[in-house]
């Protein structure tokens, strides 16, 4: 059976993050792929279905949000991404909009900012009857 929820990936090394933004998009009827770490998430890209959205962590341990996002970008995989970062650098708003983010959510954040951000970022869903 096909479901026919959306998928969001979720890429973060803070396993509580992981869980509450996990949590939240469950109960927002997303399906959800939580990934510890932006190799994880890259690897897992290989699987039959991309996901409509990627949030993404900016500061992680091995590749760094930006860097998965680059990644993205040289595979031509069009998979939208909202990072999400407790920094409070403007020029990371920069970086991140160059590379083609769909957005940046400074932590904390509510989790209407999260959900409008999605919504922005995969656009209108065609699903409904």
């Amino acid at each position: 059976m096909v479901s026919t929820e959306p998928f969001i990936a979720v890429v973060d090394d803070e396993t509580p993050v992981r869980i509450m933004l996990g949590r939240l998009l469950r109960l927002a009827d997303y399906r959800v792929g939580e990934y510890a770490c932006g190799e994880d998430f890259l690897a897992s890209l290989d699987g039959p279905e991309l996901p409509l959205c990627a949030i993404v962590d900016l500061h992680m341990p091995g590749l760094s949000g930006l860097e998965v996002q680059s990644r993205l970008r040289a595979a031509k995989l069009k998979v939208p991404v909202v990072f999400i970062t407790a920094s409070d650098d403007p020029g990371l708003d920069r970086s991140a909009l160059d590379l083609g983010a769909r957005g940046l959510l400074r932590k904390p954040f509510s989790s209407d900012e999260l959900l409008e951000a999605i919504g922005t970022a995969i656009g209108p869903r065609n699903d409904a009857p």
